[in-house]
């Protein structure tokens, strides 16, 4: 059963950094595409950073994001982090990590973890 388990939200000034966490069980990390995706209030969930399995660990950004934000992975561990840079206050959502098993896109989700930036 592939499970993903994040941490790592909290409350932030703007200009502060936060890491993500999110542990996965049920597979490994080079079978699937991975990522992580952010719902704020009142708007659509939009994707924020990914790696792509398919296409040799590549890691793509939101152009929101890019420049601050680092996706990366420890296999030994099942892990895989966002670290959150120079965060703004539009930064502000609930932060998911999920994976990509080529059945269905995007088919498995955490449960989310709030970021907050205050000004």
């Amino acid at each position: 059963e592939v499970q993903l388990v994040e941490s790592g939200g909290g409350l932030v000034q703007a200009g502060g950094s936060l890491r993500l966490s999110c542990v996965a069980s049920g597979f490994t990390f080079d079978d699937y595409n991975i990522g992580w995706f952010r719902q704020a209030p009142g708007k659509e969930r939009e994707g924020v950073a990914c790696i792509s399995s398919s296409d040799n660990g590549r890691t793509y950004y939101a152009d929101s994001v890019k420049g601050r934000f680092s996706i990366s992975t420890d296999n030994a561990k099942n892990t895989m982090y966002l670290q959150m840079n120079g965060l703004k206050p539009e930064d502000t959502a609930v932060y998911y990590c999920a994976a990509d098993s080529y059945r269905a896109a995007w088919d498995y989700w955490g449960q989310g973890t709030q970021v907050t930036v205050s000004s």
